[in-house]
């Protein structure tokens, strides 16, 4: 999988991008991520790309012709099958989403900043628009982040236990029942006794009950 990311802030991208599983799955060869500083692609000598919104109006807008020429460039080099911008007033994301852009094979991902891009952008480029949340961040940069992290260690080879993730909070409409480890008594703090039993069938159940029950307390619009 190769995923582009147009951003004006590379750097606010390169820390997530070089630790734990997204590193990993770049030195297997499992993913690509490409950033593309958007001030390469500026038409003037300042580098600028933005200007002040048409009407007036506090807040910059960001400029078509620098956001056009970066998809412009990526699009002649290889097909993309979706071209993503994040976005406040996107579809939400969700596990749902998530699987499904983890089956594309090249993706393109652009970041919004100050009051967002020229609705040109939109209207013609863009496939795809997905928000993380109902609040405003200064720009697209974590949001991105978010997304390519819930696609990537859905990929085939990137987690060590490739079940484990069929088994994460969402994936079958529910969150996920607790978890324990070591040691199984700690402060008089104990262990659920069916989860030292060793009898899968009855583990199998209580993690079911325990995901059915946690949903409908915590998140029962999911069910």
């Amino acid at each position: 999988m190769r995923i582009d990311i147009i951003t004006v802030l590379p750097e606010l991208l390169e820390s997530p991008f070089q630790h734990s599983i997204l590193k990993r799955a770049q030195n297997k060869g499992v993913v690509e991520i490409h950033l593309h500083p958007l001030r390469d692609y500026s038409t003037n000598k300042h580098r600028t790309v933005d200007d002040y919104s048409y009407g007036g109006g506090a807040g910059m807008v960001m400029c078509i012709e620098p956001i056009a020429k970066c998809i412009d460039k990526l699009k002649s080099e290889r097909t993309y099958d979706e071209i993503i911008y994040m976005s406040p007033d996107g579809e939400m994301l969700d596990q749902k989403i998530s699987n499904q852009l983890s089956t594309l094979k090249n993706i393109i991902i652009l970041c919004g900043h100050y009051k967002g891009v020229d609705e040109r952008i939109r209207e013609h480029l863009i496939t795809r628009e997905i928000s993380i949340g109902n609040y405003v961040l200064s720009g697209g940069e974590l949001a991105a982040a978010v997304v390519c992290d819930s696609i990537i260690r859905l990929l085939p080879g990137v987690l060590n236990d490739e079940t484990s993730a069929l088994f994460d909070s969402f994936q079958d409409g529910m969150i996920a029942p607790p978890a324990y480890t070591r040691p199984a008594d700690f402060n008089g703090w104990k262990v659920p006794d069916v989860l030292l039993s060793g009898n899968e069938k009855e583990i199998d159940k209580w993690r079911h009950e325990q995901s059915l029950e946690r949903t409908k307390q915590r998140r029962p619009e999911l069910l």
